[in-house]
């Protein structure tokens, strides 16, 4: 039996010089602050006033035919355009061009509808100004406003940087609560961005269409794991 033991011994002596086996280190086994971390997720929220406005233009037409239908609408499109540029609108882009038969009782067709859509944008001061230029040059559709900043990456990273701030900031008080205090940052990761537009009271002008920017509210989420001490 001590021969069993000693050569036992002696093949662990051996394995451990060779570098085969290595022994568990139990220095920090018990120690929580090398392996403990905590995740919180942080919301940080800018509210900011648009200055930018998209709208839609439309013009439908009607014709005997669907040639002579497209070709009135494409006058008038022609002249709701040169409005828009005259008002200084930009990003004037086509939206559609649509061409359809219109029926009466029955089936009979009677002639042809033709439509035609622009989008624009413009600074929310002139907005109103640009709704009422176009729809005197002949626009009789017009949606919007999609309201915007100009400067939305800049607004959207101010909203990152208080949702980091919220993050640490309830991070910290989890670990006062259990008697521990924040590391370092080991891991974070980026969430969505929420615009959300609020409304103001109106300001309109006596004549002309009023256009009302009210406030837009941009959010940024944030997941950040930080290490315990």
């Amino acid at each position: 039996m001590k021969r069993l033991l000693l050569a036992a011994a002696a093949l662990l002596a051996a394995l451990a010089l060779a570098g085969t086996l290595r022994l568990p280190d139990f220095a920090h086994a018990g120690d929580p602050a090398a392996s403990d971390t905590i995740v919180v997720d942080g919301v940080g929220s800018i509210r900011v006033v648009p200055d930018e406005a998209g709208l839609s233009f439309g013009v439908e037409s009607r014709g005997a035919t669907a040639k002579a239908a497209l070709t009135a609408n494409g006058n008038a499109m022609r002249d709701v355009i040169a409005a828009l540029r005259e008002a200084r609108a930009g990003d004037i882009t086509t939206q559609y061009v649509s061409v359809w038969p219109v029926s009466e009782e029955g089936s009979t067709i009677s002639g042809y509808s033709a439509s035609n859509t622009v989008s624009a944008t413009i600074g929310i001061a002139r907005a109103g100004d640009l709704v009422d230029a176009a729809t005197a040059a002949g626009a009789n559709d017009v949606s919007g406003p999609e309201l915007s900043r100009s400067d939305a990456d800049r607004v959207f990273r101010q909203a990152l940087a208080a949702a980091v701030a919220n993050a640490r900031s309830r991070a910290d008080a989890l670990a006062k609560a259990a008697g521990r205090s924040l590391g370092a940052i080991t891991r974070i990761s980026e969430g969505g961005e929420t615009p959300v537009p609020y409304a103001s009271a109106a300001s309109a002008a006596d004549t002309g269409t009023p256009i009302v920017p009210g406030k837009q509210e941009t959010s940024a989420t944030v997941s950040v794991t930080f290490g315990l001490r």
